[in-house]
This record gives structure tokens, sequence and C-alpha cells, in this order.
């Protein structure tokens, strides 16, 4: 998968009335905490003696470094009030996911003077934020050490990630979508006018084209991946012909996507492909989505983007499983069932049986499909969809759970009210199609949407309320 880091630009500030020797020291102490954390910055060492932003004359100085670093995000901690002008102005030319926070101060000295008044200056700086229109993430001034500040710390660096992969997006699309699916009809020309994603088309002829002369050719690469694939998964049932095809699909798709630099793929899986190959793409489409470059189904242009930002959220630590939403437990009434032909990622699986075979649905029968069932615990499921040019991001918390057998690749899980969710797709914008991560990353894709213009972050559960409390650490 890609590398998850990402780069800040570490911008600490400080007023000139109050203590310059607090303000360092509080500057080492946020300084080793990141460096503790193994975070990516860029500090101001460079800047001044003090390696703090204080002058108003220096902020376009810290623009044109952090632009030249082309850091992914701004931190300003302030090591006492703050100067609201300067940070302010960091914050809006660099126009990066911004954070804003303070350390907690101590009490005041036995004469009654204090030392920093850090949490008067966030209120400052806050104000002149909001005026000059730059969103902004907040942490509850709390002390360095302090659980609050490594978890709003950590929601932010996801919600910075989230925001890039989201807005920085080229997806490949492969064939038009299938005719019957009017579901996936996206508008390509807002998604470019709005948020500069591109869509990057191909056609079944060239695909095919492509996986034919590797199987005439038979390459050493292509062997390679025949032997690596057949190590993996039972291929028992699926002639070698058909591996050999399967496994040239896997290569066609990867060089297209490094050779247009794609971070993800839309994929008209049925039914020219069968026409065109004898085969389905499912087995490739999970290899690919356990590489980091999640693919699809039905050629759905949201469904690959919502992959992307549960990926990038998660930073790039566990792959996305790309899911339709089926039937509901025949037992359990807030349960649900995630499933699709087999695209889910093999390194997800949990069943003791792992194989590749023939569709169980289509009448053909193409070979293609994996089938196990994936491992269960926290999920995050997530949707962007749009119409009528509003567009929103569903997102909530579930849980794996047991059910009865499948076909292809599933998993059951279960929520605190799943009639909630059914209204909620039902009303839309959404679908049936969902992208799932291992993980609870509600309160990262709610931040996300900050930084993201025109997309309304839609939580079911947990609902907002409940995500900024969970945020403000009053669970902790």
């Amino acid at each position: 998968m890609k590398n998850g880091k990402i780069k800040v630009g570490f911008a600490p500030t400080r007023r000139t009335v109050f203590s310059v020797e607090d303000s360092l020291k509080y500057k080492k102490m946020i300084e080793d905490k990141l460096t503790e954390w193994g975070i990516n910055y860029v500090n101001l060492d460079w800047l001044n003696e003090e390696g703090l932003l204080y002058s108003i004359h220096d902020a376009e100085k810290v623009v044109k470094k952090f632009r030249e670093e082309e850091v992914d995000a701004v931190f300003a901690p302030h090591c006492n009030f703050g100067t609201e002008s300067a940070t302010a102005k960091v914050a809006r030319e660099v126009g990066k996911p911004f954070l804003l926070w303070g350390p907690r101060d101590e009490a005041p000295l036995e004469d009654g003077t204090r030392l920093r008044d850090t949490q008067c200056g966030l209120f400052a700086t806050s104000k002149i934020l909001r005026r000059m229109g730059v969103p902004f993430t907040y942490i509850v001034n709390s002390r360095v050490d302090s659980p609050v500040f490594e978890r709003g710390f950590n929601n932010f660096l996801g919600a910075a990630s989230a925001a890039k992969a989201f807005l920085s997006a080229r997806i490949g699309q492969v064939d038009t979508r299938p005719g019957d699916f009017w579901t996936v009809m996206v508008n390509e020309g807002e998604l470019v006018e709005r948020w500069g994603i591109e869509v990057v088309p191909t056609t079944l002829v060239d695909i095919e084209q492509g996986v034919m002369k590797y199987v005439s050719e038979k390459p050493k690469k292509l062997q390679d991946t025949v032997a690596d694939l057949k190590s993996k998964v039972d291929f028992g049932a699926v002639g070698e012909d058909i591996i050999n095809k399967i496994a040239a699909l896997k290569l066609v798709l990867l060089e297209w996507a490094e050779a247009e630099a794609l971070d993800g793929i839309a994929f008209q899986c049925w039914d020219a492909l069968q026409a065109a190959l004898g085969i389905c793409p499912c087995f490739v489409d999970s290899e690919l989505t356990d590489m980091g470059i999640p693919v699809s189904c039905e050629t759905d242009i949201h469904g690959a983007l919502v992959s992307l930002m549960l990926q990038a959220a998660a930073l790039q630590t566990t792959p996305i499983f790309f899911a339709d939403l089926t039937i509901r437990h025949p037992d359990n009434d807030n349960s649900e069932l995630l499933w699709h032909c087999g695209p889910f990622p093999l390194s997800l699986a949990c069943s003791p049986e792992r194989k590749v075979g023939g569709h169980y649905i289509m009448p053909s029968g193409a070979p293609g499909v994996a089938e196990w069932e994936i491992k269960g615990g926290d999920i995050t499921i997530a949707r962007f969809d749009g119409d009528h040019g509003e567009y929103s991001l569903l997102m909530g918390h579930a849980k794996g759970t047991k059910g009865p057998f499948n076909r292809g690749t599933y998993l059951w899980i279960e929520v605190n009210n799943w009639p909630e969710w059914e209204e909620r797709i039902i009303y839309g914008p959404y679908i049936h199609h969902v992208a799932g991560i291992h993980g609870k990353f509600a309160p990262v894709l709610y931040e996300a949407c900050k930084y993201i213009p025109g997309l309304k972050a839609d939580p079911v559960d947990p609902k907002e309320e409940e995500i900024r409390a969970f945020l403000r650490g009053e669970d902790l």
C-alpha cells in the first residue's frame, strides 16, 4: 500500500508580551511529542533564533517554506497567547487542513502574574480564522501529555489524509456502467469542477487486448504471477488457461494504474468482460484492493472515491472492502449482510477455505470469483454520493457478527439501530454500495468533510454530537 505519512507544517506561535522562556519550553515539549509519535513535520527553526512565529512580517516566509516543502497540513500550537494575525495568514495562504491547539495554562504565579494565557489566544485566533474563511480543526485546550491531545492529533492526521485522497483523486474507469445500473450514474463534470477529481477512461477492448497479449506470449512476469496466485488460494475448480487470464488481467490493470497514476479503479465487471474474456474480475479486484488500489464494482466511481477516503483515513494501514447492502439477518433485526461476488481482500479473510471458482449467480458461471468470509471486529461503513448538485458522506460504526454461510466474499455486521441506517440510505442520496474498513473512523471522516468544499458530513451512528464529545475526550 502507499505510504500513509502526512507531512505537517509545524508553526508554533507566541505573543511578545508573554514569557518567551515558557514558550520555548512548550515548543520543545510539543516537538518531543511529535517525534515520539513518528510525525513527519517541518519546523520553523530556520525562521529566527526561537523557531517561533510572532511577527506578521514573517508569515509570507513561512507560507513560502511550507509550500516548497509540500506540506499536507499545518499545525500551529499556541505556546503562549500566540499571534493571531500571522497564524491566520499562514493558515489561509497555505490552504491546507489546519489544526489549532495550545497547551493548558498552569496556575498563576504567587505574585498573581500569568506566563502564557494560551487559552485566551486560542479564542482570538479562532475568530480571525473564521473571518478569513479558513476551515480548521480544534483540539480542546489540554496538556501536552493528555490523551485528548493525542486523540485529536491522530484524528486530524486521518482527516487531512482523507481530504487529500479525495481532492487529488484519479479514478480509472473501465468501460461504461452496466446498462441496467442507473444507480451508479455520476456527474463527471461536477467532480472535476468542484474538487479536481479526474476520471481516466479505458475500454474493455484495450483491457482484452492486453490480457490476450500476455496469455499468448506467456512472459516470465505472467508465470511468476500465476505461481504467486496459486500459492495464495485454491484454484482447483479453475482450468490453467483461466488462471493465466486472471493473472494477466491483474498485470494489465496494475500497469495501466501505474502509467496513469491512478488511485483507484471503477470496473464494469459484468457482463461484457465475460463475453470478451470468459472470466470475472472479482479475485483480481481483491488483489488490487489489497495492494492499496481499491476497485469498485459495476463502474461505481463514487464508490471508488469513498474507498479512497476510508483507506486514507486509516493512513493506508489496512485495506477497504467494497460491498453490497443485501439482506437483513434472519434472526437479528440490527444485523445486515455486507457482500459482493468476490472482491474482498484476501488479507482480511478468516475462512479456512480460500478458493476461486465460477460465478454462482450469472448464467454463464464464469470463473474468477473469490469465496471467503472476512474477519469481524470494529468496522466503519461509508458512502459518498449526491444528486441535484448536493453531495454528502454517510458514515457510521458497526461490529462483525455471526450469520448464515454465504457464497462469494461477505461479512455480517451489527449496528445499534439498523432501521435508522436503512431509512437514511433509502431517503438518500445513497445507493446499495458501501465501502467498509476495520476500525472506528467516523470521527476522522466527519472532520475530513470540513476540508472538502460542498461535502456534507452525514453521521448515522455515532451521531454528530457523540463524535464531537469523543473528540473533546468526554469518555476519557
